[in-house]
């Protein structure tokens, strides 16, 4: 089990290479929340994206002999991205899998990254199948997504971040996919603050861990068209770590319709001038639809900007 030590292990481990992400007090939802509202911009990483924070903790944590024989992973982009910027940083070989339902502006970006690039398969699954098979055809090291202590330490650095700049946040809503990052903010949140609430907002279709938790097991989910892809994925039937730790922490799991997250993303650009995925405005839309109740200061996680710009004007178009 992962404790709060290894949150402030990777908090020391990142402070050099990671700088903090803003922590923005938002005037025009706390005006419909009738609570003070913060948001948390994980954009601003040089990634554009939270998944920096898990990916960074691992591959600094190798050994020199994994370093040298290099990492590989599965991502529907933004963790891809987020590996292969890591291990550039220490001069390692990155390999990333997807698969080819990952919207074309990632692919190009995780081209441009450096990584070498496998398109395989039609979910993430199968992507994660193909990193099994070059682990053991080339001895790579995996990262995976969300389900590895590391990776789950790397994201609780977020939520310190929040206990610091925010003591008295009473409220969290985050994107739940995997769960990677729910489990770090359980991590680092609940257990210095038992009382707050972590709500995680899922999709209406193909949302993986809502449905494992609501059957009791890690099932496989079939994958739908989406605003916020990067809440697609399975969570792995072998899951070790995320499942049981989602199942501890969330107070609340929501699955939301594609206008209410069109609202969000539009809420955003109108109001705070910011384009970001549809996974990182899961929570302002669930404000907005009147789909969450909060009693206290509350933190909204704004976990990526990977949106091309005409889904982005097309999915705005209707709300602005």
């Amino acid at each position: 089990m992962l404790t709060l030590q290894d949150a402030w292990e990777a908090r020391q481990r990142l402070r050099p290479v990671l700088p903090e992400t803003p922590l923005l007090f938002s005037q025009p939802l706390t005006n419909i929340a009738g609570q003070p509202v913060y948001l948390k911009l994980e954009q601003m990483h040089v990634t554009g994206s939270f998944k920096l924070r898990g990916a960074t903790n691992m591959i600094r944590s190798l050994t020199p002999e994994q370093r040298a024989q290099g990492v590989v992973t599965f991502s529907t982009g933004n963790h891809g991205f987020a590996v292969a910027t890591a291990a550039a940083s220490l001069g390692i070989r990155s390999v990333v899998c997807v698969s080819e339902n990952v919207p074309a502006n990632k692919v190009e970006a995780l081209k441009a990254s450096g990584a070498e690039l496998h398109v395989e398969g039609s979910g993430q699954d199968e992507a994660g199948e193909v990193s099994a098979r070059l682990v053991e055809e080339e001895g790579l090291t995996l990262i995976p997504p969300f389900d590895h202590p590391s990776v789950i330490a790397g994201q609780a650095t977020m939520g310190l971040e929040i206990i610091e700049h925010l003591p008295s946040v009473k409220h969290v809503l985050t994107g739940l996919s995997g769960g990677g990052l729910l489990s770090g903010l359980g991590l680092a949140l609940k257990e210095q603050i038992p009382d707050l609430e972590l709500s995680g907002l899922s999709l209406r279709e193909g949302a993986a861990m809502d449905e494992s938790l609501n059957i009791g097991k890690p099932t496989l989910v079939p994958e739908a068209p989406t605003l916020a892809d990067s809440l697609l994925g399975g969570i792995g039937l072998e899951n070790r770590y995320t499942f049981s730790m989602v199942q501890r922490y969330a107070d609340q799991r929501l699955r939301l319709h594609e206008d209410t997250i069109a609202r969000g993303m539009a809420f955003l650009y109108d109001k705070h001038k910011m384009v970001v995925e549809g996974a990182a405005a899961v929570g302002a839309g669930a404000l907005l639809d009147g789909l969450v109740s909060v009693n206290g200061p509350t933190v909204l996680i704004v976990s990526g900007s990977s949106v091309d710009v005409h889904t982005h004007r097309e999915a705005v178009a209707p709300y602005i």
